[in-house]
Formats: structure tokens, sequence, C-alpha cells
């Protein structure tokens, strides 16, 4: 299929594990899935591990396996020229990647210390000169990262002990102090979300719980962990992330039913999760998203076609699955452009 053509239609991006690494598509809420824009060129150079458009729309950002580590594109209904490689590139393989909410910061999480690289960034002149490290590193490799919604904090989950360390953020001079530890850490790191009002991050883990929430204030930090709840037919915690509304939280994992989403109140947690989606034989999903109206949920999976999409309401949740695409391996990253409705 060719590029789509109308203005009108939004986007869905996806990361995934072979050729082309990165693969976008047409949205349109009436029927779903349409046509594949035509593949970046060139492609990033090994298997996409987290994709991410600019808050502008007018750039998208895949981390990825081999050096360079990171690909930006410029993005006008379509893959436009690759950006020049930033002067100092990730050391190791990219994962997570995030502009900051002013579009003016771009982070990749990857394996080898400093565990973390942020870039000033701009649509018209690509990458800056790489902020210098936090003071207090990571305790291991990135696998994730996300900024607060106001962007005054950076949070990274990563391999090795407290898990998940937060900074305060400022574009002007980078990385400030870190955040003390959660009274209670997370058993390990891997994905990060900060709820849309900004007063909760959540953390997934390898195992039980799966996933960690606590209140969060720029302020002070971490608060007391909320109650765990219960995911039931999971192994391995994967991905998280809440509705736009931040009435729900959705978590991805390794057994069926593949994804859990509970009802989500600042005041009180986590409720009673929600009936699972009609297809249950997605294998491990690795990322997961809503729209920004709340009236879809996407989900990749690591079974054929790869990537779900399911219509969403917060009253009765998962609603009629749209018909599929297939994607050219597992997905690991999946976002909507800016315009998505």
């Amino acid at each position: 299929m060719g590029a789509a053509t109308s203005a009108a239609l939004p986007t869905i991006a996806i990361s995934h594990a072979n050729s082309p690494y990165v693969t976008a598509y047409s949205w349109s809420t009436a029927s779903g899935f349409g046509s594949k824009y035509t593949n970046p060129s060139p492609p990033p150079t090994g298997s996409g591990a987290g994709v991410a458009f600019s808050p502008d729309g007018k750039a998208i950002a895949v981390g990825h396996a081999t050096s360079p580590n990171i690909s930006v594109y410029s993005w006008s209904l379509g893959f436009g020229s690759r950006y020049a490689n930033p002067a100092t590139v990730p050391t190791t393989s990219g994962s997570g990647v995030a502009f900051s909410p002013n579009g003016a910061a771009l982070a990749i999480g990857h394996s080898t210390t400093p565990f973390v690289s942020v870039y000033p960034w701009s649509t018209v002149s690509g990458f800056g000169t790489r902020y210098a490290n936090p003071a207090t590193l990571p305790g291991g490799g990135g696998s994730d990262l996300a900024f607060s919604p106001d962007g005054a904090a950076l949070a990274v989950p990563h391999t090795g002990t407290p898990f998940l360390s937060v900074y305060s953020w400022s574009t002007a001079s980078g990385f400030g102090t870190k955040y003390a530890n959660p009274a209670t850490l997370p058993t390990s790191g891997r994905t990060v979300r900060f709820s849309p009002s900004g007063n909760a991050i959540a953390v997934t883990m390898n195992n039980t719980p799966f996933i960690h929430v606590y209140p969060w204030s720029t302020a002070s930090g971490f608060g007391t962990k909320y109650a765990n709840p219960t995911i039931t037919g999971a192994t391995l915690g994967g991905y998280v992330t809440f509705s736009p509304s931040g009435d729900a939280i959705a978590i991805g994992h390794s057994g069926s039913p593949w994804i859990s989403v509970f009802p989500w109140s600042t005041g009180s947690g986590f409720g009673t999760k929600y009936g699972n989606p009609s297809f249950t034989n997605a294998g491990y999903v690795g990322a997961i998203t809503f729209n920004p109206s709340g009236t879809l949920i996407i989900h990749t999976g690591s079974n054929t076609p790869f990537l779900y999409a399911y219509a969403w309401s917060s009253a009765s949740g998962f609603g009629t699955r749209y018909g599929s695409v297939t994607l050219p391996g597992n997905g690991t990253g999946v976002v909507f452009s800016p315009d998505m409705v």
C-alpha cells in the first residue's frame, strides 16, 4: 500500500522486532486501520524498541538496537528525511524514547552507563549537545523512561536497585537532584508512566505483583505505595499506561489474558478489573496505549498479527475489536500522532 493522502486521517506508529523496525498506518475511528505509510529511508539500523512523536507532530523518534541506537525522522503524513545523528550517540541499544512535554528535549534509555541520554531537540535543527549525566546514575540499564506531564521530572526504570530513579528536570539546565527512593522499592524496573494529572507514577516489574503505583508530587516525590491489584495469569510484567482522563490503568503481561485494565482513582487506587478483551491469544504484550480521546485502546502482542485494537469506554471497558494488520514482528512500542482522536 502507498502512503495515505488525507490530512484528516491521523496516524498510529509501531516499533517492532523485524525490518523495517518501525511501521505507520493511517487510522479512522469508523473503519480502523487504513493505508500503510511508505517505510522510512533509510530505516533504523536494528530492532525497534520504542517510538514517540514529538508534541508538534513534526518528528518521530525510534529507539533501536545497533548504533546509532536512536533514529529520528521528520514527519508530515509520512516519513521524511532522517535527522543527523547526535554528536554523542547512546552507548548501546536504545530502549524507550520520550520527548519532553514542551518538545525541547529528547530522552532515550539504554543498556550501558550512563543508562540514559537526553538531548536538546529542535524540529528545525535536530539534536543539540547531549545534556550532562545525572549526578547519581540509574542503577542499571535503562529499560524505559517518561517525563512528568509538567516536564519537571524524568523517570527511568532500570535493571539494578533501586529499579526506578526519578530526577528533577529543566530544559535549561538538564538533570537536577535525584528524588529519594520510594519507601517500598519495586523488585525490578520495566516500564514507567505518570498519570495524566501527574499525581501518580506507575512502574511494572518482572515478578508478582507485576506493578507498583505511588502517589507523586514534584515538590515531595514518592508517596506511600497504593495497594497492589491482583493480576491473574501473569508470569512477567510488561507495559503500563493510563487512560487520557486518568480513570483507567492498563497493564500488559506474559500470560492470558495478556492485558489487564483496572479503573483508577487517585483517591482509592485500583478498582475491580474490567472484563477481558474478546481475543485472548495475543501473547506477551510489549506496548499499550489509548487514543487521546479515550475511545480506543491498542496493544501489541508476541503472537501474529502482533497488533490489536479495540473500542474502549471507561463505563463498559473493551468493545468491538477492529480488523487488524499484521506487523513484521513483535511490537515493542505504539504511539498515536498528536492529532489522533
